[in-house]
């Protein structure tokens, strides 16, 4: 169980050249609030891929960019709704924001307070609402220079309104939160089976180099850490499920096998309910009450809250 620690010191966030002008901002240990951005650098002006949880975060983030290059920012695309990669929005003013139609349609129906009871230690500092301002449904391409930007939307899988944002010259994708490499997926507010289907969709553009939404800078491998953890919550959903297991008394009852490292392992918790809702057949991604899933989730942490040290 991973329950709460307190204030930890965390190693400084991190900027990585990914790819010739491709830039991506690490912020570890990945675990709630500790979300991965980035940023495309054309001749002229810089492409950003999501911001982060708070405002001082989203701050650093955006002092580490200016250390690379005072270009204007120009484009800011938001990979899906969380407050963890879009509440930061409002500081880059210059930009047009770009997403799903279904994350500006949630950003504005949940506003900013919708997160502050489950993280209540987090300084969120002075938020404003920010939602995208250009989507689209399926697909928008993008360009950078001449550096092609493919904008693939993939919901309901992380949420219902995930986008890849892949760049095939490179071999490059920022994957959003479909990838958490060290950390336990939360699918919650989306969908288990969408985000099988949605990871093979992932895995057939072939990108050598992943920057998923949280946690290190990785390569496909990841994609199949992923699709086992999603199945084995299936499974014991399912066996669950049969027995009248409530989804608090299946995790805990359960080992986690190789999956016991990962940190936010609670989150099995959250995922089980989604595993439920999937099997009494209610449509995918449909809204789950957040309040049974939060509380069950700090009763599997023995009543800690979530850790956070965004």
């Amino acid at each position: 169980m991973s329950a709460s620690r307190g204030h930890e010191q965390l190693p400084p966030a991190e900027t990585q050249e990914v790819a010739d002008g491709i830039y991506a901002y690490l912020q570890p240990d990945g675990s709630w609030g500790l979300n991965n951005t980035g940023f495309i650098v054309g001749q002229e002006s810089v492409t950003v891929v999501d911001t982060c949880f708070t405002e001082s975060r989203t701050k650093a983030f955006l002092g580490a960019l200016g250390s690379v290059t005072t270009l204007p920012l120009r484009t800011l695309i938001n990979t899906h709704h969380h407050g963890d990669h879009t509440h930061g929005n409002y500081l880059v003013p210059s930009a047009t924001i770009v997403a799903h139609r279904l994350c500006r349609e949630v950003i504005i129906e949940t506003g900013l307070h919708a997160l502050r009871p489950m993280f209540p230690n987090v300084e969120w500092g002075d938020l404003k609402l920010a939602p995208p301002t250009v989507t689209f449904e399926d697909q928008l391409t993008l360009h950078v220079d001449d550096l092609r930007i493919e904008l693939i939307f993939v919901g309901p899988a992380h949420t219902t309104n995930d986008i890849l944002v892949w760049v095939p010259e490179r071999q490059l994708l920022f994957s959003g939160d479909m990838l958490f490499n060290q950390g336990t997926p939360f699918v919650a507010m989306g969908s288990i089976a969408g985000s099988l289907r949605a990871l093979e969709t992932l895995r057939g553009l072939g990108a050598r180099t992943i920057v998923p939404g949280h946690g290190p800078v990785c390569g496909p491998e990841v994609i199949d850490d992923m699709v086992a953890y999603l199945r084995f919550v299936q499974e014991l959903a399912r066996n669950s499920f049969d027995a009248n297991v409530t989804p608090l008394d299946a995790a805990r009852q359960t080992g986690l096998g190789r999956f016991a490292d990962w940190h936010d392992t609670e989150r099995l918790t959250g995922n089980l309910h989604r595993a439920f809702s999937e099997i009494r057949g209610e449509p995918l991604g449909v809204s789950l009450d957040l309040g049974p899933i939060v509380s069950d989730m700090v009763t599997y942490n023995g009543g800690a809250p979530l850790r956070c040290l965004s």
